[in-house]
């Protein structure tokens, strides 16, 4: 099927991204699978293709406004990130894509997205990527995943404050936890300022961006101290009660 790439290539463009022919088929391969699988499983309600490109692709590659990807990529030692609450794979699959030699753990709470995920590495041929099924706060705990990472993302939809408390175990000394979020998260991120601090985490930047017609953020916290052995509670407790 022929594909309009035009918006593609002037976001790429924008992020200073240069595909070569295997990494869009890549993604052109993971749109296909991802509209088809959604035919059977509720992955995502945006489908068509442009959109899928700008809110899904392009939103997910952002992420290199505020983290010089290519530069982690030629560290000695492998640049460990993990997507928490990854869903259809995003921001962790396109990641993946563009910057092959980050190496990348997908973490999600329903196995059948796992095994959708599974497919998507297998046919496009990922290296050095895995999909594990999990909650967060089990892996939390979890010594071969808590304090791991030099980086987590998330574009999970919740409160920052609970975000943090799932996101931030992971996160080694040095490290950051980076949250996808609108453009109106100032409020957001006051409210969880002394949860983040709790956790061992500080806000050091909140990047605002244009992103076509949408306004987006990041929430930069870094890693400051270890995050206290309490934390991440119990199942469900973080979302339902979130920390003050």
């Amino acid at each position: 099927m022929a594909y309009n790439l035009e918006k593609f290539k002037k976001g790429l463009d924008d992020l200073q991204i240069h595909l070569d022919e295997k990494q869009m088929r890549q993604f052109l391969t993971y749109y296909e699978l991802l509209v088809e699988t959604n035919k059977v499983m509720n992955l995502t309600a945006i489908t068509e293709f442009d959109e899928v490109i700008e809110k899904h692709f392009l939103d997910s590659l952002s992420l290199c406004r505020v983290k010089d990807l290519r530069s982690l990529e030629d560290r000695p030692e492998a640049y460990r990130i993990l997507d928490l609450g990854t869903g259809a794979g995003f921001p962790g699959i396109p990641l993946k894509i563009a910057f092959p030699k980050l190496q990348i753990v997908l973490a999600d709470s329903l196995n059948k997205r796992i095994r959708f995920l599974q497919e998507v590495i297998d046919t496009l041929g990922l290296e050095d990527v895995t999909a594990v099924h999990g909650r967060a706060e089990e892996m939390g705990r979890n010594t071969l995943y808590r304090e791991q990472f030099d980086l987590c993302v998330s574009r999970a939809v919740a409160n920052l404050s609970s975000l943090s408390e799932y996101c931030l175990p992971f996160v080694k000394m040095g490290g950051a936890f980076i949250s996808y979020k609108s453009g109106e998260v100032d409020e957001e991120a006051t409210q969880a300022k002394r949860a983040i601090y709790l956790l061992g985490g500080e806000v050091k930047d909140i990047y605002k961006f244009d992103l076509f017609d949408q306004k987006r953020s990041f929430v930069v916290i870094e890693k400051e101290r270890k995050t206290p052995k309490a934390y991440p509670r119990k199942a469900g407790t973080p979302t339902k009660e979130p920390l003050q």
